[in-house]
């Protein structure tokens, strides 16, 4: 039985429960959070943007311009979700540190057992919340394109493709993220040739891109009257859902605006004033001209339509270019590859061959149970970072 009772003639001293982990010592587990918390991120810094985003928004003119505000929107949303979950872990640490202190002095033990559960509860979240904290990559907040190929060995191969989609599924569904089908080929005679879905979620693209690669089933086969064991391989490949909606701003400071005579047929006019327009984007060096229409202003209008046009497709090519640098970091799907395995005879585990993790519960796995490994290759990722 705990007794921490305040005793006649000494004074009152708390004490950790023994079954209390050391991290859940009274009076120090909100200053510890609090401090590893400001290592990680600058609360200040984020209350100051968050309260800058708020004035711009609620400022003139603001919804004037939609195709301008989903950036600041997004940014106001993401910073308004890392504070109100900071401020949410350390509300509860400090409630849970003031009910301690009452349970103890009281000898209660029910309730130190509810804090015990609440600590638990609360760990998971810090747990979580440092994990969301490492995904600070480029596209790492936007949504993620998952595409799963079968490789070679025909209904095997096709039939695990099916039970990684089933996966990968399951795992949108308990992070409560949505998902659209957005490509379904089917196999021959079972499971899917490929397909490709989009996870529509907070930092989906930073979670799943750990899932990229080739991964391997051994298993008894079901398609096999002889019941042999069968390996199958399918690759996964994830990439991040950029913004397709590219407003193309032009500055007139990085503009060159020549006018000169317009050259060839056209009549007295055109050839005897300076009617046409060159226009130069210093920043690209693209160099777009006009001289077809009798007014400078209208040439100008032109030649600035076809600029925007031209920067806007520069924009596409660099997004494709970047799009297919990643796909050429895939692996072919074939032994030695792999970056996970999933056995399930003559024994059942789940290795990440890469951090070298073994899950024992395959059925979980394969039911969307893919945070240990996301999380371990996460913190990995970032250990190799430093």
């Amino acid at each position: 039985m705990i007794s921490n009772a305040a005793r006649p003639g000494r004074p009152y001293q708390r004490r950790r429960a023994p079954w209390l982990p050391k991290s859940s010592r009274p009076c120090r587990t909100s200053a510890t959070a609090s401090t590893r918390s400001r290592s990680i991120f600058d609360l200040p810094a984020l209350d100051r943007r968050l309260q800058e985003l708020e004035s711009i928004i609620a400022g003139p003119g603001f919804w004037d311009a939609p195709e301008k505000t989903k950036p600041l929107l997004k940014e106001r949303t993401a910073i308004a979700a890392k504070l109100d979950c900071f401020k949410s872990l350390q509300q509860d640490i400090e409630d849970n540190d003031v009910l301690l202190e009452m349970a103890l002095e009281e000898a209660d033990e029910d309730t130190l057992a509810d804090i015990e559960s609440q600590l638990k509860d609360i760990d998971a979240r810090i747990e979580k919340f440092s994990l969301s904290l490492m995904l600070d990559g480029k596209n790492d907040a936007n949504n993620a394109i998952v595409s799963i190929n079968a490789g070679a060995g025909g209904t095997e191969a096709q039939d695990w493709a099916e039970m990684l989609f089933r996966m990968y599924l399951r795992w949108v569904e308990r992070h409560g993220y949505k998902s659209d089908l957005i490509d379904f080929q089917p196999g021959d005679e079972a499971g899917i040739k490929s397909v490709t879905f989009m996870a529509e979620g907070e930092n989906a693209f930073g979670y799943l891109k750990s899932e990229r690669g080739v991964h391997r089933l051994v298993r008894i086969s079901p398609f096999n009257a002889s019941g042999k064991r069968h390996t199958s391989f399918a690759s996964v490949f994830v990439y991040p859902e950029l913004d397709q909606e590219m407003n193309i701003e032009v500055e007139e400071k990085d503009l060159r605006v020549d006018v000169f005579r317009a050259s060839g047929a056209g009549g007295q006019h055109v050839n005897k004033t300076s009617s046409a327009v060159r226009i130069t984007h210093l920043p690209s060096g693209i160099v777009v001209q006009c001289q077809q229409e009798k007014s400078q202003h209208r040439n100008r209008d032109l030649a600035m339509k076809v600029l925007k046009s031209r920067l806007y497709e520069q924009e596409i090519q660099k997004q494709e270019a970047e799009m297919q640098k990643v796909h050429d970091n895939k692996d072919d799907i074939a032994w030695g590859s792999q970056i996970r395995s999933y056995v399930m005879h003559p024994y059942q585990m789940v290795k990440d061959h890469r951090i070298n993790l073994d899950v024992g519960n395959v059925n979980d796995v394969l039911d969307g149970g893919l945070d240990p490994f996301i999380d371990a290759w996460l913190l990995s990722q970032r250990k190799e970072r430093r």
